[in-house]
């Protein structure tokens, strides 16, 4: 298919403001940003069809669901968009299975493939009060891929959870996007969350498009300020490649072949999937070999972008055999180690400052 995956351009007046969005997105994942208050649930409720007053124009591949100047103006249902609001949205009087079927149309394949994805096995007869934030989550999401929807709308699916329940269901909307190849809206505060998930991210401001394009090209962008100076992490997809109880590491592997090593965890099986998250701030950087160092993980690199969100200072680094990691230090330390766009580093990270999702 060529051309945008998603072409929108939508008119919506709101009560505090006034929403106008043109954009057009490439398949995947495209993480939606911004400040509370810009808009962004309210794009995704207009492209779902839920917003009667909104006007304009709403493509996803060669299907038309919106076309004011046409007349076109598909109901929600006949939208084919599966959407997964906040508060997961489940019917209480249904089982979890019931809730997934719920919208199906008794396509039993994709009902049974949702469960399977989302590991649900287990969940089937229990209602939603009897489940976890992060299993209620898990069961909305499975409820939305049943439908075979042609684009997947996710209104902060973490945003409700603790840190811990985050942690557990990140890896679940990986595996998503992985397994069913569905475009996808995310509406997340996280950068972290938006650099490991999405290829392209849209930030709002006031109703408007701040940005849009790479989420690693727009982490120095003014649009990005605030949620990357509150906190970033690196999630990166890995595998269990081993375990070592005597000296006290699990060995994990990246993508890109990286070996890293981790506190051990001997509950993850060899071969498991994992997500490795390490802040930006835990990353250690050197501009040269690190003798004698205690963190157990070190990598040569070289920088790649310098970006200043707030007051620290932001490296984003390419790590020797592919993989990028950032790392978050003060600009007198950028001064000291004299680094640049292009300085080669070396990066290191403590087994302890790694946490297996």
């Amino acid at each position: 298919m060529s051309g945008p995956v998603v072409d929108l351009d939508i008119a919506l007046p709101l009560a505090a403001l006034d929403l106008r969005v043109a954009a057009a997105l490439p398949g995947g994942v495209t993480a939606v940003m911004g400040p509370s208050g810009a808009g962004k649930t309210s794009l995704l409720e207009a492209i779902a069809g839920l917003r009667p007053r909104a006007r304009g124009r709403v493509r996803v591949g060669d299907e038309t669901l919106l076309d004011s100047a046409r007349g076109i103006d598909l109901a929600p249902e006949r939208r084919r968009i599966g959407y997964v609001p906040q508060d997961s949205g489940l019917f209480p009087h249904l089982t979890a299975l019931g809730n997934v079927r719920y919208g199906a149309r008794a396509d039993r394949a994709a009902v049974d493939a949702a469960i399977d994805t989302l590991e649900l096995r287990p969940l089937v007869q229990r209602r939603p009060a009897s489940l976890s934030g992060g299993e209620r989550q898990r069961v909305a999401l499975a409820r939305a891929l049943a439908t075979r929807p042609r684009l997947l709308l996710l209104d902060e699916p973490l945003a409700a959870l603790d840190p811990g329940l985050r942690d557990r269901v990140l890896p679940w909307l990986l595996r998503v996007r992985d397994e069913w190849k569905v475009p996808c809206l995310y509406v997340t505060h996280g950068v972290g969350e938006a650099l490991a998930a999405a290829r392209h991210a849209l930030v709002l401001r006031e109703g408007r498009v701040a940005a849009q394009g790479d989420p690693r090209a727009l982490l120095g962008a003014p649009a990005l300020a605030d949620e990357a100076s509150a906190g970033i992490e690196n999630l990166l997809p890995a595998t269990v490649a081993g375990h070592d109880e005597a000296g006290g590491i699990t060995r994990v592997r990246t993508a890109e072949g990286l070996e890293v090593a981790v506190t051990l965890a001997p509950a993850r099986p060899l071969g498991a999937a994992v997500t490795l998250a390490i802040r930006a701030e835990d990353v250690l950087v050197a501009s040269g070999p690190l003798p004698g160092l205690s963190a157990r993980n070190a990598c040569a690199g070289r920088v790649l972008a310098v970006e200043r969100p707030g007051v620290d200072v932001l490296l984003r680094c390419g790590l020797e055999g592919g993989g990028e990691l950032l790392a978050r230090i003060t600009p007198a330390a950028l001064d000291a180690l004299g680094l640049a766009t292009g300085s080669p580093v070396v990066l290191a990270v403590k087994s302890h400052s790694i946490r297996l999702l």
